[in-house]
């Protein structure tokens, strides 16, 4: 993602509003990091584009309420797997 962190800024908060992603998912469709998806999206977007800016910071308050539920649910998952494993005596 080779362009001026203004227009990244634009760019990644569509891609947020669009899709309802996470920094970690932004972060990772752009190939770039986690700290500076949340930099160009709480400073740079706010001076960009101030409607975009109040969209994509309404989702990530959402994702970050409902951080605690999806984390539960890895771990559910992570334990089920195991079992299933041990059940069927598959290495882990």
């Amino acid at each position: 993602m080779k362009e001026k962190p203004e227009q990244r800024a634009v760019t990644l908060g569509m891609y947020i509003a669009e899709n309802h992603a996470t920094v970690r998912n932004a972060a990772q469709h752009f190939g770039i990091s986690k700290s500076t998806v949340h930099k160009d999206v709480s400073d740079r977007l706010r001076k960009e584009d101030p409607a975009l800016y109040e969209k994509v910071r309404n989702i990530l308050e959402i994702n970050k309420r409902e951080r605690h539920i999806r984390g539960g649910m890895a771990t559910k998952q992570k334990y089920r797997r195991l079992a299933e494993q041990k059940k069927y005596g598959r290495p882990g």
